[in-house]
C-alpha cells in the first residue's frame, strides 16, 4: 500500500491521464456521432437527424472529421453545379471561351448588304444586352447599315424539347426558370426599375433592355406605408407578351428598387431585343428578324468571344445561375466548332443539335473517367443545374468530387466562384465566421445543401458537405451553418 507521502504526486499523473483518456474518448464521439449544436439546431427545426448527410475531412488527407449517412442517395439540388463547373473546368481549361460567328449572305456595297445577316449561337451563357450591343456595332463599323433581306438567328446548335418556363414550379416568369438556347439572349429577361417621384405621387418605371414591340407602363402610383410585399403591391399583369402593365401601387418607403423577370413570350424574346437594338444603332432593316440556319455559301463575317471559362463558372457559382450551368452542362457534348459554315438546312451534311441526353451522356463520361464506373452507377444525372426532382448523388461522392479538385490545375478558380459565408452571393447571410468558408448552396423544396471548402482556425482546410432532404428541409439553415461553424472551429479538435 503507497505511503501518503507518495500519493499527492499520484493524484496529478492520473487526473492527467484521465484526462486525456476523456478527451480521447470526447474526440471518438464526436467523430462517430453529429456534433451537439448541430443535434441542437435539428430538433429546434424538428427535423430528425436521418435526414442529414454529410462528410468533414481535411482537404488533400483521408481524415474524416465527420462522416453521417454519407452514401445516402440524396438530391443536392444547386449543389449539383459542382459537377458541371468542375467537368468545364478539368475539361476545357478557365481561359477557354465560347464563340458566336457572324455571317453575311450577299453582296455588300455603299453600306447596304443585298442580303442576310446570320447570328449563330453556339452556347454563350453571357450574350448580355452590352455584348449584342457590341456585335451589331461592329457589324456597322465593317460596312453594314442597311440589311435587305433578314437578321437570321441560328439556333439549332441545341436541339432541345420546348417546354414552359413554368414546368418545374409554376413560376414562369423568374429568371431562374429560362431554359436553354444556342443563342441565349440576356437571359431572356428584361429588369423593370421603380424609382419614386414624390411630386407627381408615381414611381417612374425603366427598363433594361427594352424590347422592340413591347410596351410597358410608363409610371406606377405611390402609395402610403412599409415596403413589405412589394412585388405583390405592384399586382403586374405579365401574360401578353406586347403589353406589361401594373395593375396596384408602389410603396413609397422602398426607394429605388429593382425586379428582374422573364419574358412573357421566350420564343420571341430574341428577335425583338435585336430588332430593338438594331434600330436603337440606327440600322435599317428590309425584312425581319427571325429563327433560320445559315445559308450555304454565307461567309463569316467576324466571331464575338465570350468572357473567359473561368469568369462564367464564377458567375454560376456565386449566384447559382441554371440557365449559365444549362448552357455549360450542354456545351460539355458539342462538337469542336469548323471554320466554314454549315450546310443548308435538310442536308445530309447538317450537324445535329445538342440533346440533353448528349449533355448527361458528356458527363457521365467524365465522372466515370475520373471516378470509376461506380460513381456514374450511383449518380442519378438529370441536368447541369440541379433544378430537379430526379437528380441523386450521395455526401461521399461529393467530398472526393471537391477531393480531386483541391488537388487539381483547376483549384484556384474553382474555390474563388464558390459563394464566401456571410460575404457574397447566395451566402451572404450565412451565420457562420464570415469568409472562412467557399460553399456552393442548394435549396429547392424539400433540399438544403452546401458544399465546398472551410479554413479552419487552426489553419487547416477542410472539405465539407451537408445535405438535407426532408419536408421541412427549408428550416435546416441554422443547422448547417451550425455544422460548417464546428467545422471552422476544427471540430472534435477544438
Amino acid at each position: 500500500m503507497p505511503s501518503r507521502s507518495r500519493l499527492p504526486g499520484l493524484r496529478p499523473r492520473l487526473v492527467r491521464v484521465l484526462m486525456a483518456l476523456g478527451s480521447l474518448l470526447i474526440g471518438s464521439a464526436a467523430a462517430q456521432g453529429l456534433p451537439i449544436e448541430v443535434e441542437a439546431a435539428l430538433r429546434k427545426a424538428r427535423l430528425p437527424t436521418s435526414a442529414l448527410s454529410a462528410v468533414v475531412q481535411e482537404a488533400g488527407s483521408g481524415e474524416r472529421l465527420l462522416a453521417w449517412n454519407e452514401h445516402e442517395s440524396v438530391n443536392p439540388a444547386s449543389v449539383f453545379k459542382l459537377f458541371t463547373t468542375y467537368a468545364a473546368l478539368d475539361q476545357f481549361g478557365p481561359a477557354w471561351s465560347w464563340s458566336t460567328p457572324v455571317y453575311l449572305s450577299g453582296a455588300l456595297r455603299d453600306g447596304v448588304l443585298d442580303g442576310s445577316v446570320v447570328i449563330q449561337g453556339r452556347g454563350d451563357p453571357k450574350l448580355v444586352v452590352e455584348r449584342i450591343w457590341l456585335l451589331l456595332r461592329r457589324l456597322q463599323q465593317m460596312g453594314v447599315h442597311e440589311i435587305r433581306g433578314d437578321i437570321l438567328l441560328d439556333r439549332s446548335a441545341f436541339a432541345l424539347r420546348d417546354r414552359s418556363p413554368g414546368e418545374f414550379d409554376n413560376e414562369p416568369f423568374k429568371p431562374q426558370n429560362v431554359q436553354p438556347d444556342a443563342l441565349l439572349l440576356n437571359y431572356k429577361s428584361v429588369t423593370y426599375s421603380f424609382s419614386p417621384d414624390a411630386a407627381r405621387g408615381v414611381a417612374t418605371v425603366a427598363v433594361e433592355p427594352a424590347l422592340a414591340g413591347v410596351q410597358v407602363d410608363a409610371s406606377v402610383p405611390l402609395s402610403p406605408g412599409a415596403c413589405d410585399d412589394w412585388r405583390a403591391a405592384l399586382k403586374p399583369l405579365l401574360t401578353d407578351p406586347s403589353r406589361v402593365r401594373f395593375g396596384g401601387a408602389y410603396p413609397a418607403s422602398c426607394g429605388e428598387r429593382s425586379w428582374p423577370l422573364a419574358h412573357a413570350d421566350p420564343r420571341a424574346y430574341n428577335a425583338r431585343l435585336v430588332e430593338q437594338l438594331w434600330r436603337e444603332l440606327g440600322g435599317r432593316l428590309g425584312g425581319t428578324v427571325r429563327d433560320g440556319p445559315v445559308p450555304a455559301g454565307a461567309r463569316l463575317a467576324f466571331e464575338l468571344p465570350s468572357p473567359a471559362l473561368a469568369e462564367v463558372v464564377r458567375d454560376i457559382n456565386k449566384y447559382s445561375n441554371n440557365v449559365m450551368a444549362e448552357q455549360l452542362f450542354l456545351s460539355l457534348a458539342m462538337p469542336a466548332p469548323t471554320a466554314a459554315p454549315p450546310a443548308a438546312s435538310g442536308t445530309a451534311s447538317a450537324p445535329a443539335g445538342v440533346r440533353l441526353e448528349d449533355g448527361r451522356e458528356a458527363l457521365r463520361r467524365w465522372l466515370g473517367s475520373r471516378f470509376g464506373d461506380e460513381a456514374v452507377r450511383e449518380a442519378v444525372i438529370d441536368n447541369g443545374s440541379g433544378l430537379s426532382r430526379d437528380v441523386r448523388v450521395s455526401a461521399n461522392l461529393l467530398a472526393r468530387v471537391l477531393q480531386r479538385a483541391w488537388g487539381s490545375a483547376v483549384m484556384p478558380e474553382l474555390i474563388s466562384s464558390l459563394p464566401v459565408s456571410g460575404t457574397d452571393g447566395t451566402l451572404k447571410r450565412s451565420t457562420a465566421t464570415a469568409g472562412r468558408a467557399h460553399l456552393k448552396t442548394g435549396s429547392l423544396r424539400d433540399v438544403a445543401a452546401v458544399a465546398g471548402y472551410v479554413l479552419s482556425g487552426s489553419g487547416k482546410r477542410y472539405v465539407v458537405v451537408v445535405v438535407v432532404n426532408h419536408p421541412l428541409a427549408g428550416s435546416a439553415r441554422p443547422a448547417i451553418d451550425a455544422l460548417v461553424q464546428w467545422a471552422i472551429l476544427d471540430g472534435p479538435a477544438r
